[in-house]
């Protein structure tokens, strides 16, 4: 197959409005829950971040969420920073040019799905087992 010379990649701002559609189209209980986290698309992880997750390269990752989860906070604790989930556009381009099998947008809802998840408390073993189940 063959594509035209012409045919851009999608730019930051494309899958930030791609993330927030995704974001509004989850169920209420769902964006009630996870409504404070900031969303954030970059085309990679910083460096300090990648050496702090012990990742050579870069296009390994291609969400992140940083923050503290539901489950460990307490109305005892001070106000935590802002709960960010990273989409890395990059490795979210290569997954999806590779795999070939899956719209762009149905990609990057996988990933922020997954790292919201994480918001929520769960391990990547808990969304694994989850994502098995349907």
């Amino acid at each position: 197959m063959s594509f035209p010379a012409n045919l851009a990649a999608p730019t930051l701002d494309d899958f930030a409005r791609i993330a927030r559609a995704a974001f509004d189209a989850l169920p209420e209980p769902f964006r009630q829950l996870a409504g404070e986290a900031v969303i954030r698309v970059a085309d990679f992880a910083e460096g300090d971040v990648l050496a702090d997750l012990e990742i050579e390269d870069a296009f390994e990752l291609t969400g992140l969420y940083q923050g503290v989860d539901l489950s460990r906070r307490s109305v005892l604790d001070p106000l935590p920073q802002p709960s960010m989930v990273f989409l890395y556009r990059r490795p979210i381009l290569d997954e999806w040019a590779e795999r070939g099998d899956v719209p762009l947008d149905e990609l990057i809802t996988h990933v922020l799905v997954h790292e919201i998840g994480h918001h929520f408390g769960l391990s990547d073993d808990d969304i694994d087992a989850i994502e098995s189940e349907t």
